[in-house]
């Protein structure tokens, strides 16, 4: 959420902002129903005092025993009128909280404007992997290793979902506990949440209104506005909904491990199936809450740890920095790792790095004490640290030996006490 009397005093700069997010919204009009609203509520507080003093001159006549019938007719025409102005200043709130709820962030002035055509590759790791041999597709490697099973998630579950088996699943869980024991050793707190949240999460998080059609919602009567968890961020920029942290508390650092559930349209393209997209996945994601002055450090901090996971892993990725049209509704600032698939000869965001500023904290109403008593509002940041079922198709295709096996990466090794699936 926006500063709105910012938003008064800089319209020009917001609309250069959501120029570049490629984000249609009429500034003016949202602005005018703001001010409207103020003089509704003005006008109405004023009829409620008239109301009040009538009420009581009223009562002082009726007591007297003097003629009421003037003061009554006035009492229930302020009455009338007051309802009427309640009525105008709520439907003019609600034509207003509408555009206003639904706005997106502002964006960094390093930002380049327009979607996706327009990111901007910073750096790549490693060269590309190449083959003297005809490689395999990780859903070929898969289901020749027996690591995943394609046919019985379906049958289970139907389409976009896939079933880990075997050495699929300790791979899987290795790559997990990898990235667990990688955020323990920074510092940042381990936190199992749930998976089922309420509305006011989604909104929190700046995903809702706008993109609540992404989500699974639960269809019963009891829980009819709580959804799966479609990232652990969700969950994580929520924790102190409505809180005042005192400065000395700041940083604070989350990592939690959780499926996540979303929509997922995807495609009919051959190069679609498997694991690249699906209903359900696995993915560690880390959330710091800052001081504003911090936000460059913890930046810094969040793109660091992400990007070693995957140098660690010894796998070929770039380093994207997104176009305003591709951030994250919440976002001011997102630069993905995205991960090479040979098969595909494409690249697949495995973590978002992303500055939220206090565009999540405004919603959640989180704050922070200075020690000059001063209140200011916090900011979130989140990266994936890491997605890990689409690193699972990576390390397959790009650790894939011409036997058909595939060589573990060496700090998987004592995990998955092994060194090459076979």
């Amino acid at each position: 959420m926006l500063d709105i009397k910012d938003i008064k005093n800089r319209k020009d700069y917001y609309k250069q902002c959501f120029l570049k997010r490629e984000y249609e919204v009429d500034l003016d009009e949202m602005l005018a129903l703001y001010d409207k609203a103020n003089k509704l509520k003005q006008e109405e507080e004023t009829l409620l005092a008239q109301k009040n003093k009538g009420a009581k001159e009223f009562e002082i006549a009726k007591h007297n025993g003097q003629d009421t019938t003037t003061l009554q007719e006035k009492l229930r025409e302020n009455t009338r009128k007051a309802a009427e102005l309640t009525k105008e200043y709520n439907d003019t709130m609600e034509k207003f909280n509408k555009i206003y709820y639904a706005l997106p962030n502002i964006v960094t002035e390093n930002t380049p404007a327009g979607g996706k055509e327009n990111n901007v590759v910073l750096r790549e790791y490693k060269q590309k992997p190449t083959f003297n041999f005809k490689p395999k597709t990780h859903i070929e490697l898969c289901k020749d290793l027996g690591l995943i099973d394609y046919d019985r998630a379906i049958k289970i579950a139907g389409e976009g979902n896939w079933i880990y088996t075997g050495l699929g699943a300790r791979l899987e869980w290795a790559i997990l506990n990898f990235c667990i024991n990688e955020h323990l050793a920074d510092g940042f707190e381990f936190k199992l949440l749930p998976h089922i949240l309420k509305y006011d999460c989604g909104f929190g998080a700046g995903q809702f209104p706008k993109f609540a059609n992404e989500d699974y919602f639960i269809d019963k009567k009891f829980l009819p506005n709580n959804f799966l968890l479609p990232t652990a961020e969700t969950a994580l920029v929520n924790l102190h909904k409505g809180e005042v942290l005192n400065e000395a508390e700041l940083p604070k650092k989350y990592f939690a491990y959780t499926p996540c559930f979303r929509i997922e349209a995807g495609s009919n393209r051959p190069e679609e199936k498997g694991m690249i997209r699906g209903h359900q996945f696995n993915k560690v994601e880390m959330v710091e809450y800052v001081l504003p002055e911090d936000n460059e450090r913890a930046w810094n901090e969040l793109l660091g740890k992400a990007e070693r996971i995957v140098q660690k892993l010894g796998l070929h990725y770039r380093l994207v920095q997104l176009a305003g049209g591709d951030y994250a509704h919440g976002m001011a600032q997102t630069w993905d790792i995205e991960i090479y698939i040979p098969s595909m000869n494409r690249y697949t965001e495995v973590s978002s790095v992303s500055t939220a500023f206090d565009y999540q904290a405004r919603r959640t109403n989180t704050r922070v004490l200075r020690q000059n008593g001063q209140k200011d509002y916090v900011y979130t940041l989140n990266a994936s640290g890491i997605a890990t079922s689409r690193i699972f198709p990576a390390i397959l295709e790009q650790y894939q030996n011409e036997d058909g096996s595939v060589t573990v990466p060496d700090v998987l090794v004592p995990y998955l006490g092994c060194k090459v699936l076979k």
